[in-house]
Protein backbone atom coordinates (compact mmCIF):
# COMPACT_ATOMS: atom_id res chain seq x y z
CA UNK A 1 0.00 0.00 0.00
CA UNK A 2 3.07 2.20 -0.76
CA UNK A 3 2.42 6.30 -1.63
CA UNK A 4 5.16 8.06 -2.83
CA UNK A 5 4.42 11.24 -1.11
CA UNK A 6 6.23 13.66 1.33
CA UNK A 7 6.97 11.91 4.78
CA UNK A 8 7.37 15.38 6.73
CA UNK A 9 5.80 18.60 7.00
CA UNK A 10 7.23 22.20 7.57
CA UNK A 11 6.24 25.96 7.92
CA UNK A 12 2.39 24.90 7.46
CA UNK A 13 0.37 27.05 9.09
CA UNK A 14 -1.46 26.27 12.14
CA UNK A 15 -4.94 27.26 11.02
CA UNK A 16 -4.09 25.80 7.84
CA UNK A 17 -3.29 22.01 9.73
CA UNK A 18 -6.24 22.93 12.33
CA UNK A 19 -8.15 20.40 10.60
CA UNK A 20 -6.42 17.52 11.78
CA UNK A 21 -7.32 18.41 15.03
CA UNK A 22 -10.97 17.79 13.88
CA UNK A 23 -11.88 16.35 10.88
CA UNK A 24 -8.98 13.62 11.07
CA UNK A 25 -8.05 13.36 14.71
CA UNK A 26 -4.57 13.66 16.44
CA UNK A 27 -2.94 12.24 19.59
CA UNK A 28 -3.01 14.83 22.89
CA UNK A 29 0.68 14.97 22.87
CA UNK A 30 0.64 15.44 19.22
CA UNK A 31 -1.64 18.35 19.39
CA UNK A 32 0.63 20.04 22.74
CA UNK A 33 4.01 19.76 20.91
CA UNK A 34 3.29 20.61 16.86
CA UNK A 35 4.19 24.17 17.07
CA UNK A 36 7.45 23.15 18.83
CA UNK A 37 8.25 20.46 16.14
CA UNK A 38 7.32 23.58 13.51
CA UNK A 39 10.14 25.31 15.13
CA UNK A 40 12.63 22.84 15.91
CA UNK A 41 12.57 21.70 12.25
CA UNK A 42 13.26 25.36 10.82
CA UNK A 43 15.99 25.95 13.43
CA UNK A 44 17.75 23.15 12.21
CA UNK A 45 17.00 23.95 8.27
CA UNK A 46 18.01 27.45 8.66
CA UNK A 47 17.60 29.89 5.62
CA UNK A 48 14.28 30.63 3.61
CA UNK A 49 12.29 27.86 5.92
CA UNK A 50 13.47 29.98 9.44
CA UNK A 51 12.45 33.30 8.04
CA UNK A 52 9.33 31.78 6.94
CA UNK A 53 9.00 31.08 10.94
CA UNK A 54 9.20 34.47 11.84
CA UNK A 55 11.30 34.47 14.99
CA UNK A 56 12.21 37.57 14.69
CA UNK A 57 10.33 40.04 17.54
CA UNK A 58 8.19 42.28 16.03
CA UNK A 59 9.24 46.61 16.93
CA UNK A 60 6.09 48.88 18.04
CA UNK A 61 4.57 50.51 15.13
CA UNK A 62 6.93 48.31 12.68
CA UNK A 63 4.93 47.89 9.06
CA UNK A 64 4.75 44.76 7.50
CA UNK A 65 6.86 45.95 4.86
CA UNK A 66 9.49 47.00 7.26
CA UNK A 67 9.55 43.57 9.51
CA UNK A 68 9.96 41.86 5.77
CA UNK A 69 12.96 43.66 5.08
CA UNK A 70 14.46 42.62 8.48
CA UNK A 71 13.94 38.94 7.88
CA UNK A 72 15.85 39.04 4.57
CA UNK A 73 18.69 41.13 5.90
CA UNK A 74 18.92 39.18 9.19
CA UNK A 75 21.58 36.33 8.74
CA UNK A 76 21.44 32.79 10.88
CA UNK A 77 24.44 31.60 12.20
CA UNK A 78 22.86 27.94 12.11
CA UNK A 79 24.11 26.22 15.69
CA UNK A 80 21.47 23.60 15.51
CA UNK A 81 22.41 22.25 12.50
CA UNK A 82 25.95 22.32 13.42
CA UNK A 83 25.09 20.17 16.71
CA UNK A 84 23.16 17.75 15.01
CA UNK A 85 25.60 16.93 12.46
CA UNK A 86 28.51 16.91 14.67
CA UNK A 87 26.94 14.43 16.70
CA UNK A 88 25.88 12.76 13.75
CA UNK A 89 29.89 12.69 12.81
CA UNK A 90 31.06 10.90 16.04
CA UNK A 91 28.29 8.38 16.16
CA UNK A 92 29.17 6.82 12.72
CA UNK A 93 32.59 7.37 12.87
CA UNK A 94 33.62 3.60 12.72
CA UNK A 95 31.12 1.27 11.05
CA UNK A 96 28.03 -0.32 13.17
CA UNK A 97 29.27 -4.10 13.19
CA UNK A 98 25.79 -5.77 12.30
CA UNK A 99 25.81 -9.74 12.57
CA UNK A 100 22.52 -10.99 10.50
CA UNK A 101 22.65 -14.51 12.36
CA UNK A 102 20.81 -16.99 9.73
CA UNK A 103 19.53 -14.25 7.89
CA UNK A 104 23.05 -14.02 6.26
CA UNK A 105 21.51 -16.03 3.13
CA UNK A 106 18.56 -14.20 2.51
CA UNK A 107 17.57 -12.89 -0.52
CA UNK A 108 16.30 -9.71 0.23
CA UNK A 109 19.33 -8.96 2.62
CA UNK A 110 21.60 -7.68 -0.25
CA UNK A 111 18.58 -5.64 -1.87
CA UNK A 112 17.25 -4.27 1.38
CA UNK A 113 20.79 -3.08 2.67
CA UNK A 114 22.03 -1.31 -0.93
CA UNK A 115 18.44 0.25 -1.62
CA UNK A 116 16.61 0.27 2.01
CA UNK A 117 13.58 2.99 1.35
CA UNK A 118 13.04 2.47 -2.20
CA UNK A 119 14.86 5.94 -3.33
CA UNK A 120 18.16 4.46 -3.51
CA UNK A 121 19.40 5.31 0.38
CA UNK A 122 21.82 2.19 1.54
CA UNK A 123 20.59 1.13 4.96
CA UNK A 124 24.02 3.20 6.82
CA UNK A 125 22.46 6.40 5.06
CA UNK A 126 19.13 5.73 6.30
CA UNK A 127 19.78 5.10 9.62
CA UNK A 128 22.57 8.30 9.58
CA UNK A 129 18.56 10.23 8.58
CA UNK A 130 16.74 8.85 10.91
CA UNK A 131 19.27 9.83 13.66
CA UNK A 132 19.16 13.56 12.30
CA UNK A 133 15.76 13.78 12.83
CA UNK A 134 15.19 11.96 16.17
CA UNK A 135 17.87 14.39 17.37
CA UNK A 136 16.15 17.21 16.43
CA UNK A 137 12.18 16.36 17.17
CA UNK A 138 13.62 13.91 20.06
CA UNK A 139 12.14 11.23 17.67
CA UNK A 140 11.54 9.23 14.23
CA UNK A 141 9.42 6.29 13.43
CA UNK A 142 10.60 3.66 10.62
CA UNK A 143 7.65 1.66 9.27
CA UNK A 144 8.90 -1.74 7.46
CA UNK A 145 6.25 -2.12 4.74
CA UNK A 146 6.17 -4.82 2.17
CA UNK A 147 4.25 -5.01 -1.18
CA UNK A 148 1.06 -7.64 -2.40
CA UNK A 149 2.72 -9.88 -4.24
CA UNK A 150 0.58 -12.92 -6.98
CA UNK A 151 4.63 -14.19 -7.61
CA UNK A 152 5.03 -18.05 -6.74
CA UNK A 153 8.80 -17.66 -5.45
CA UNK A 154 10.97 -15.11 -4.28
CA UNK A 155 13.18 -15.15 -7.30
CA UNK A 156 10.01 -13.91 -9.18
CA UNK A 157 8.94 -11.44 -6.28
CA UNK A 158 12.46 -9.73 -6.65
CA UNK A 159 12.46 -9.96 -10.07
CA UNK A 160 9.44 -7.83 -9.86
CA UNK A 161 10.72 -5.50 -7.19
CA UNK A 162 8.83 -6.67 -4.47
CA UNK A 163 10.68 -7.19 -0.87
CA UNK A 164 10.37 -5.53 2.12
CA UNK A 165 11.38 -1.57 2.59
CA UNK A 166 11.60 0.98 5.71
CA UNK A 167 9.92 4.21 5.14
CA UNK A 168 10.96 6.70 7.55
CA UNK A 169 8.22 9.09 9.54
CA UNK A 170 9.24 12.04 11.55
CA UNK A 171 7.29 13.52 14.37
CA UNK A 172 5.03 15.91 12.91
CA UNK A 173 3.63 13.03 10.35
CA UNK A 174 2.54 10.53 12.81
CA UNK A 175 -0.60 11.59 14.12
CA UNK A 176 -1.91 9.19 16.60
CA UNK A 177 -0.49 6.32 18.34
CA UNK A 178 -1.77 3.90 21.45
CA UNK A 179 0.54 1.34 23.44
CA UNK A 180 -1.47 -1.79 25.20
CA UNK A 181 0.59 -3.37 27.82
CA UNK A 182 0.94 -6.82 27.81
CA UNK A 183 0.18 -9.65 30.89
CA UNK A 184 3.84 -9.88 30.35
CA UNK A 185 4.59 -6.16 31.33
CA UNK A 186 5.90 -5.12 28.26
CA UNK A 187 4.13 -2.56 26.24
CA UNK A 188 2.71 -3.00 22.50
CA UNK A 189 1.88 -0.88 20.14
CA UNK A 190 -1.70 -1.11 18.70
CA UNK A 191 -2.70 1.55 17.08
CA UNK A 192 -0.97 3.56 14.70
CA UNK A 193 -2.06 6.86 12.59
CA UNK A 194 0.31 9.10 9.50
CA UNK A 195 0.29 11.36 7.76
CA UNK A 196 1.31 11.67 3.59
CA UNK A 197 0.85 14.65 2.17
CA UNK A 198 1.18 14.82 -1.53
CA UNK A 199 1.49 18.11 -3.23
CA UNK A 200 -0.25 18.61 -6.71
CA UNK A 201 0.74 21.18 -9.37
CA UNK A 202 0.35 24.95 -8.88
CA UNK A 203 -3.68 25.63 -8.13
CA UNK A 204 -4.31 22.35 -7.28
CA UNK A 205 -5.59 20.79 -4.01
CA UNK A 206 -2.95 19.18 -1.51
CA UNK A 207 -3.97 15.66 -1.08
CA UNK A 208 -3.82 14.47 2.95
CA UNK A 209 -3.13 11.01 3.05
CA UNK A 210 -3.86 8.95 6.18
CA UNK A 211 -2.71 5.86 7.01
CA UNK A 212 -4.22 3.95 10.24
CA UNK A 213 -2.81 0.55 11.55
CA UNK A 214 -3.89 -2.03 13.83
CA UNK A 215 -2.85 -5.57 14.15
CA UNK A 216 -5.70 -6.58 12.11
CA UNK A 217 -6.42 -3.80 9.65
CA UNK A 218 -4.68 -1.26 7.46
CA UNK A 219 -6.98 1.35 6.16
CA UNK A 220 -5.98 4.25 3.87
CA UNK A 221 -8.02 7.62 3.64
CA UNK A 222 -7.73 11.07 1.62
CA UNK A 223 -8.72 14.24 2.95
CA UNK A 224 -9.06 17.10 0.42
CA UNK A 225 -9.36 20.88 2.09
CA UNK A 226 -12.15 22.80 0.35
CA UNK A 227 -13.94 19.82 -1.49
CA UNK A 228 -17.42 19.69 -0.91
CA UNK A 229 -17.18 16.69 0.77
CA UNK A 230 -14.65 18.20 3.14
CA UNK A 231 -14.12 14.92 5.37
CA UNK A 232 -11.67 11.90 5.80
CA UNK A 233 -12.85 9.32 2.76
CA UNK A 234 -11.75 6.08 2.86
CA UNK A 235 -10.02 4.83 -0.09
CA UNK A 236 -9.28 1.23 0.67
CA UNK A 237 -8.48 -1.29 3.67
CA UNK A 238 -6.92 -4.62 3.67
CA UNK A 239 -5.70 -6.79 6.39
CA UNK A 240 -2.57 -6.65 8.37
CA UNK A 241 -0.88 -9.72 7.28
CA UNK A 242 1.99 -9.48 9.37
CA UNK A 243 -0.38 -9.85 12.94
CA UNK A 244 1.50 -6.89 14.51
CA UNK A 245 2.28 -3.09 13.83
CA UNK A 246 5.33 -2.92 11.96
CA UNK A 247 6.88 0.42 13.22
CA UNK A 248 10.06 1.19 15.60
CA UNK A 249 10.03 4.66 17.42
CA UNK A 250 13.19 6.03 17.22
CA UNK A 251 14.20 8.04 20.68
CA UNK A 252 17.21 10.86 20.64
CA UNK A 253 15.97 10.68 24.29
CA UNK A 254 13.01 9.43 25.96
CA UNK A 255 10.23 11.25 27.67
CA UNK A 256 7.71 10.03 30.71
CA UNK A 257 5.25 10.15 27.65
CA UNK A 258 5.60 6.86 24.97
CA UNK A 259 5.77 8.12 21.91
CA UNK A 260 7.22 10.88 22.77
CA UNK A 261 11.10 11.98 22.33
CA UNK A 262 13.29 14.67 24.06
CA UNK A 263 15.21 17.00 21.37
CA UNK A 264 19.03 17.26 21.74
CA UNK A 265 18.75 20.52 20.60
CA UNK A 266 15.76 22.14 22.18
CA UNK A 267 17.71 24.31 24.22
CA UNK A 268 19.94 24.96 22.04
CA UNK A 269 17.48 26.51 19.35
CA UNK A 270 16.27 28.57 22.16
CA UNK A 271 19.37 30.24 22.44
CA UNK A 272 20.03 30.70 18.96
CA UNK A 273 16.35 32.25 18.57
CA UNK A 274 18.00 34.54 21.07
CA UNK A 275 20.99 35.15 18.74
CA UNK A 276 19.18 36.04 16.16
CA UNK A 277 17.19 38.85 17.87
CA UNK A 278 20.49 40.19 19.06
CA UNK A 279 22.26 39.86 15.35
CA UNK A 280 19.03 41.65 13.66
CA UNK A 281 19.71 44.32 17.00
CA UNK A 282 23.62 45.09 15.54
CA UNK A 283 22.07 45.60 12.12
CA UNK A 284 20.19 48.20 12.85
CA UNK A 285 22.49 50.10 15.10
CA UNK A 286 25.04 49.72 12.16
CA UNK A 287 22.13 51.48 10.24
CA UNK A 288 21.29 54.14 12.58
CA UNK A 289 25.38 55.10 13.10
CA UNK A 290 26.20 55.39 9.05
CA UNK A 291 22.69 56.65 8.40
CA UNK A 292 21.35 58.79 11.52
CA UNK A 293 17.93 60.19 11.79
CA UNK A 294 17.28 63.47 11.38
CA UNK A 295 15.06 65.07 13.93
CA UNK A 296 13.13 68.45 11.73
CA UNK A 297 10.17 70.38 11.51
CA UNK A 298 7.25 70.02 8.71
CA UNK A 299 8.93 73.81 7.77
CA UNK A 300 12.21 72.73 7.41
CA UNK A 301 13.44 71.64 3.98
CA UNK A 302 16.58 68.89 4.12
CA UNK A 303 17.62 66.75 1.04
CA UNK A 304 19.23 63.25 2.37
CA UNK A 305 22.80 62.23 1.62
CA UNK A 306 26.31 63.25 2.02
CA UNK A 307 26.57 67.37 1.29
CA UNK A 308 23.26 67.88 1.70
CA UNK A 309 21.77 71.30 2.69
CA UNK A 310 18.92 71.95 5.22
CA UNK A 311 16.81 75.34 4.48
CA UNK A 312 14.97 76.56 7.33
CA UNK A 313 12.36 79.66 7.79
CA UNK A 314 14.25 82.75 9.20
CA UNK A 315 11.23 82.97 12.21
CA UNK A 316 11.92 79.49 13.52
CA UNK A 317 12.30 79.30 17.17
CA UNK A 318 16.30 78.14 17.82
CA UNK A 319 15.08 75.35 20.22
CA UNK A 320 13.56 74.00 16.75
CA UNK A 321 17.01 73.54 14.99
CA UNK A 322 17.01 69.78 13.44
CA UNK A 323 19.69 67.45 14.99
CA UNK A 324 20.83 63.94 14.19
CA UNK A 325 19.81 61.04 16.31
CA UNK A 326 22.72 58.67 16.09
CA UNK A 327 23.26 55.71 18.87
CA UNK A 328 26.85 54.88 20.75
CA UNK A 329 28.84 52.62 19.63
CA UNK A 330 29.23 50.86 22.94
CA UNK A 331 25.93 49.40 22.19
CA UNK A 332 27.44 47.27 19.99
CA UNK A 333 29.99 46.16 22.27
CA UNK A 334 27.00 44.97 24.53
CA UNK A 335 25.33 43.11 22.20
CA UNK A 336 29.02 41.03 20.51
CA UNK A 337 29.50 40.46 24.48
CA UNK A 338 25.94 38.93 25.16
CA UNK A 339 26.40 36.62 21.91
CA UNK A 340 29.54 35.49 22.51
CA UNK A 341 28.04 34.93 26.07
CA UNK A 342 25.10 32.82 24.26
CA UNK A 343 27.22 31.08 22.22
CA UNK A 344 29.27 29.73 24.63
CA UNK A 345 25.99 29.10 26.48
CA UNK A 346 25.35 26.50 23.46
CA UNK A 347 28.81 25.10 23.70
CA UNK A 348 28.30 23.83 26.88
CA UNK A 349 24.60 22.26 26.58
CA UNK A 350 26.40 20.42 23.82
CA UNK A 351 29.88 19.54 25.41
CA UNK A 352 31.01 20.98 22.39
CA UNK A 353 33.38 23.86 24.03
CA UNK A 354 36.51 22.69 22.96
CA UNK A 355 35.36 20.84 19.57
CA UNK A 356 33.42 24.17 17.79
CA UNK A 357 35.92 26.52 19.47
CA UNK A 358 37.51 28.79 16.61
CA UNK A 359 39.66 30.32 19.54
CA UNK A 360 42.08 29.13 21.89
CA UNK A 361 39.93 29.16 24.94
CA UNK A 362 41.44 29.35 28.47
CA UNK A 363 39.97 26.01 29.89
CA UNK A 364 41.88 24.08 32.58
CA UNK A 365 42.88 20.10 31.87
CA UNK A 366 40.52 19.24 34.32
CA UNK A 367 37.61 21.22 32.61
CA UNK A 368 37.94 19.59 29.13
CA UNK A 369 38.48 16.10 30.47
CA UNK A 370 34.96 16.49 32.15
CA UNK A 371 33.55 18.21 29.14
CA UNK A 372 34.85 15.11 27.09
CA UNK A 373 33.67 12.74 29.43
CA UNK A 374 30.15 14.26 29.77
CA UNK A 375 30.26 14.52 25.12
CA UNK A 376 31.74 10.61 25.22
CA UNK A 377 28.34 9.56 27.97
CA UNK A 378 25.86 11.80 25.60
CA UNK A 379 26.91 9.61 22.64
CA UNK A 380 27.32 6.56 24.31
CA UNK A 381 23.16 7.24 25.50
CA UNK A 382 22.19 8.07 21.36
CA UNK A 383 24.26 5.03 20.25
CA UNK A 384 22.62 2.92 22.75
CA UNK A 385 18.79 4.19 21.68
CA UNK A 386 20.04 3.63 18.02
CA UNK A 387 21.09 0.30 18.65
CA UNK A 388 17.90 -0.63 20.80
CA UNK A 389 15.53 0.38 17.84
CA UNK A 390 17.92 -1.20 14.81
CA UNK A 391 17.54 -4.04 16.55
CA UNK A 392 13.95 -4.02 16.55
CA UNK A 393 14.17 -2.96 12.91
CA UNK A 394 15.90 -6.06 12.32
CA UNK A 395 13.40 -7.92 14.32
CA UNK A 396 10.56 -6.76 12.34
CA UNK A 397 12.26 -7.23 8.64
CA UNK A 398 12.85 -11.36 10.03
CA UNK A 399 9.46 -11.26 10.52
CA UNK A 400 8.19 -10.47 7.05
CA UNK A 401 10.15 -13.27 6.09
CA UNK A 402 8.63 -15.74 8.27
CA UNK A 403 12.23 -15.92 9.85
CA UNK A 404 13.37 -14.95 13.35
CA UNK A 405 16.54 -12.65 14.19
CA UNK A 406 19.04 -14.50 15.93
CA UNK A 407 22.16 -11.55 15.07
CA UNK A 408 23.39 -8.83 16.97
CA UNK A 409 23.40 -5.36 16.43
CA UNK A 410 26.77 -3.57 18.34
CA UNK A 411 27.15 0.37 17.94
CA UNK A 412 30.26 1.98 20.31
CA UNK A 413 30.43 2.15 23.67
CA UNK A 414 32.89 4.99 23.72
CA UNK A 415 34.30 7.25 21.48
CA UNK A 416 37.52 8.54 22.74
CA UNK A 417 36.59 11.76 22.23
CA UNK A 418 39.58 13.55 23.38
CA UNK A 419 42.26 16.57 22.45
CA UNK A 420 45.19 14.52 21.21
CA UNK A 421 47.43 16.93 20.94
CA UNK A 422 47.07 17.82 24.80
CA UNK A 423 47.47 14.03 24.98
CA UNK A 424 50.50 13.51 23.39
CA UNK A 425 52.10 16.50 25.19
CA UNK A 426 51.37 14.80 28.48
CA UNK A 427 52.42 11.19 27.12
CA UNK A 428 55.55 12.92 25.69
CA UNK A 429 57.05 14.58 29.08
CA UNK A 430 56.60 11.40 30.73
CA UNK A 431 58.69 9.08 28.22
CA UNK A 432 60.89 11.84 28.12
CA UNK A 433 61.34 11.36 32.31
CA UNK A 434 63.23 8.15 31.34
CA UNK A 435 61.15 6.01 33.81
CA UNK A 436 63.69 2.86 35.13
CA UNK A 437 60.49 0.43 34.86
CA UNK A 438 60.21 -1.27 31.85
CA UNK A 439 56.70 -1.91 32.21
CA UNK A 440 55.55 1.89 32.85
CA UNK A 441 57.95 2.97 29.19
CA UNK A 442 56.07 0.17 27.75
CA UNK A 443 52.36 1.28 28.78
CA UNK A 444 53.68 4.80 27.60
CA UNK A 445 54.36 3.25 23.95
CA UNK A 446 51.08 1.59 23.82
CA UNK A 447 48.98 4.72 25.37
CA UNK A 448 51.08 6.63 22.41
CA UNK A 449 49.97 4.36 19.94
CA UNK A 450 45.90 4.37 21.16
CA UNK A 451 46.56 7.74 20.85
CA UNK A 452 47.59 8.00 17.25
CA UNK A 453 45.77 5.61 15.67
CA UNK A 454 42.24 4.75 15.61
CA UNK A 455 40.59 1.44 16.96
CA UNK A 456 40.77 -0.28 13.52
CA UNK A 457 44.50 0.77 12.86
CA UNK A 458 45.13 -0.93 16.72
CA UNK A 459 43.21 -3.90 15.90
CA UNK A 460 46.04 -4.30 13.21
CA UNK A 461 49.03 -3.69 15.47
CA UNK A 462 50.03 -7.34 17.03
CA UNK A 463 49.58 -7.05 20.62
CA UNK A 464 53.10 -9.03 20.40
CA UNK A 465 54.79 -6.07 18.71
CA UNK A 466 53.55 -3.71 21.92
CA UNK A 467 54.05 -5.59 24.54
CA UNK A 468 57.91 -6.74 23.21
CA UNK A 469 58.91 -3.74 21.16
CA UNK A 470 62.65 -4.53 19.31
CA UNK A 471 65.01 -4.28 22.01
CA UNK A 472 68.62 -2.00 21.65
CA UNK A 473 71.82 -3.21 23.32
CA UNK A 474 71.09 -1.08 26.24
CA UNK A 475 67.57 -2.26 27.16
CA UNK A 476 68.07 -6.26 25.51
CA UNK A 477 69.56 -7.60 28.22
CA UNK A 478 66.97 -5.92 30.85
CA UNK A 479 64.22 -7.17 28.93
CA UNK A 480 65.36 -10.53 28.28
CA UNK A 481 65.13 -10.95 31.83
CA UNK A 482 61.73 -10.11 31.51
CA UNK A 483 60.83 -12.68 30.16
CA UNK A 484 61.88 -14.90 31.93
CA UNK A 485 60.73 -14.02 34.89
CA UNK A 486 57.24 -14.46 32.91
CA UNK A 487 57.80 -17.28 31.99
CA UNK A 488 59.08 -17.56 28.19
CA UNK A 489 60.95 -20.36 26.98
CA UNK A 490 63.91 -19.71 24.94
CA UNK A 491 62.40 -20.40 21.39
CA UNK A 492 60.14 -18.05 22.11
CA UNK A 493 62.15 -15.55 23.06
CA UNK A 494 63.90 -15.80 19.84
CA UNK A 495 60.71 -16.16 17.91
CA UNK A 496 59.40 -12.26 18.75
CA UNK A 497 62.98 -11.04 18.85
CA UNK A 498 64.39 -11.78 15.95
CA UNK A 499 67.78 -9.14 16.84
CA UNK A 500 68.79 -11.27 19.62
CA UNK A 501 70.83 -14.71 19.83
CA UNK A 502 71.31 -17.38 22.10
CA UNK A 503 74.06 -16.13 23.57
CA UNK A 504 72.46 -13.16 24.16
CA UNK A 505 69.95 -15.09 26.41
CA UNK A 506 72.55 -17.25 27.89
CA UNK A 507 74.00 -14.03 29.38
CA UNK A 508 71.11 -12.87 30.78
CA UNK A 509 70.10 -15.80 32.72
CA UNK A 510 73.76 -16.30 33.84
CA UNK A 511 73.24 -12.36 35.24
CA UNK A 512 69.94 -13.18 36.45
CA UNK A 513 71.22 -16.20 38.38
CA UNK A 514 74.21 -14.17 39.72
CA UNK A 515 71.97 -11.41 40.95
CA UNK A 516 69.26 -13.73 42.62
CA UNK A 517 72.38 -15.47 44.02
CA UNK A 518 74.04 -12.27 45.57
CA UNK A 519 70.34 -11.54 46.81
CA UNK A 520 70.19 -14.65 48.82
Amino acid sequence: MAINTTTYTTNQDPNDISFMYHQIGVHQEYEAHYQRWQFLINSYLGGHEYRLGKYLTRYVYESDSEYYQRLLSTPLDNHVKNVVHTYNSFLYRHPVKRDYGSLSNNAELEPFLEDTDLEGRTFDAFMRDVNIMATVFGHSLVLLDRPKSNAGTKAEELAQGIRTYAVHYTAPNVLDWEFTRLPSGHFELTYLKLLEIQTKAYNQPTEYYIREFTKDSIRLSVYLPGHKKDKLQMIEEQANELGKIPAVFVYAQRSPSKGIGVSDVGDIADTQQALVNMATEIEQLIRLQNHPSLVKTNDTDAAAGAGAIITMPNEMDAGLKPYLLQPSAQSIEGILQSMQHHIQAIDRMAHLGSIRAIETRQMSGAAMIAEYTLLDNKLSEKAKNLELAEEQIWRLWAEWQGEAFDGEIVYPETFHVRDKSMDMDLLLKASQANPTDPKVRRAIDKKILETLLDQEEMQEFDEEEILHPVTTPQTRTQHIQEMIMQGYTDQQMLDLHPEITQADIDTAKQQLLNSNNDAG
